[in-house]
């Protein structure tokens, strides 16, 4: 399956919905996708992981898996492993850097040996006594951050402000895994910078009148503003989007990613995380940073279909399981 396939041969076999707690904003990002492939005449088939077992599907020799899943197993490398297995070219990360970038200790400890910079950081566990999180909280400072270590859009974080608030976030926290982390919060703006194999699309300074970029901001809350014009200097802007290009070599992504960051008010940008399967819902960043540049949604699809064949992997092999994440040790940045 190394060979070359036409686009306009293949048969795009969109992964979307899944078993993970963003299976809904998943969908969404499939119906998007499946609207631009088929605007591009293209040959588009629904799979959802959920409802068929990828290790007993039977892959044809001219198919292309396009990757719109969100969480669980579609964005930690284990979806990705299959599909390498298979021979199936597919979008966005290999399965090494999917699972890394999915991992938020994971990757901000790779930050932290690649020079990146990152808030500091202490991963904590769900068996962790009352009093170490506290310590640990005390370590960090507030205000604070509580995160899933492996999670996106916003779910299960939690802006801490004073002990008082700690278990509560910490208990949201382990709702969605057993590992989290305490992160400092970084006062200033929120940004994101789109990155199509090692092209940095325009940069985007994030806007809401929420508390800060939560669930409700990204999908929900039409007031969330999105600026692609600024008053910051470029030196201050070109320092955004250095920050965040490291970021994704540091982690090896292909294909579309997309890295969130903070801005302090001395002008320092830093690192939050690399998502590896950016959103493709209407509200959806990556899709809005291409527009800038002219590259309408059908043709950032078609790119992404193109890196994949760039990228296809090798003949399949065979019997393959993928192996269980695994976990960092508990360090602090």
């Amino acid at each position: 399956m190394s060979r070359p396939i036409p686009l306009s041969a293949a048969r795009i076999l969109l992964l979307a919905g899944g078993d993970s707690a963003e299976r809904e904003i998943s969908l969404k990002s499939g119906y998007g996708v499946a609207t631009a492939l088929q605007a591009l005449r293209l040959n588009v088939e629904l799979l959802d992981p959920a409802l068929t077992d990828l290790h007993r599907f039977r892959w044809q020799p001219n198919d292309i898996a396009f990757v719109a899943l969100h969480g669980g197993s579609g964005e930690n490398g284990e979806i990705q492993a299959i599909l390498e297995a298979a021979g199936v070219p597919f979008t966005g990360s290999g399965p090494a850097a999917s699972q890394l970038a999915f991992s938020k200790s994971a990757a901000k400890l790779r930050f932290l040996q690649s020079g990146v910079p990152t808030p500091p950081f202490v991963l904590i566990h769900q068996s962790d006594s009352e009093a170490r999180l506290r310590e640990q909280a005390q370590r960090i400072g507030y205000p604070l951050v509580i995160k899933p270590d492996q999670q996106g859009s916003s779910i299960g974080v939690t802006i801490v402000h004073s002990p008082e608030t700690l278990t509560t976030a910490t208990k949201e926290c382990f709702r969605y895994g057993p590992f989290g982390i305490i992160e400092q919060a970084i006062p200033g703006t929120e940004w994101t910078l789109g990155v199509l194999d090692d092209e940095c699309l325009p940069l985007i300074r994030i806007e809401t009148d929420n508390i800060f970029f939560d669930f409700s901001a990204k999908y929900q809350d039409e007031t969330t503003r999105y600026v692609l014009d600024f008053d910051e200097p470029s030196t201050i802007t070109d320092a955004i989007v250095r920050a965040g290009h490291a970021a994704c070599r540091a982690v090896g992504t292909a294909g579309v990613a997309r890295v969130d960051l903070r801005l302090d008010p001395h002008g320092q940008p830093f690192v939050l995380e690399v998502n590896t399967v950016p959103g493709f819902t209407d509200h959806s960043l990556v899709p809005k940073a291409a527009a800038r540049i002219g590259l309408s949604f059908p043709e950032l699809c078609q790119r992404m279909l193109e890196s994949a064949l760039e990228h296809a992997p090798a003949a399949p092999v065979q019997h393959f399981r993928p192996a269980p994440p695994a976990w960092p040790a508990r360090q602090a940045g």
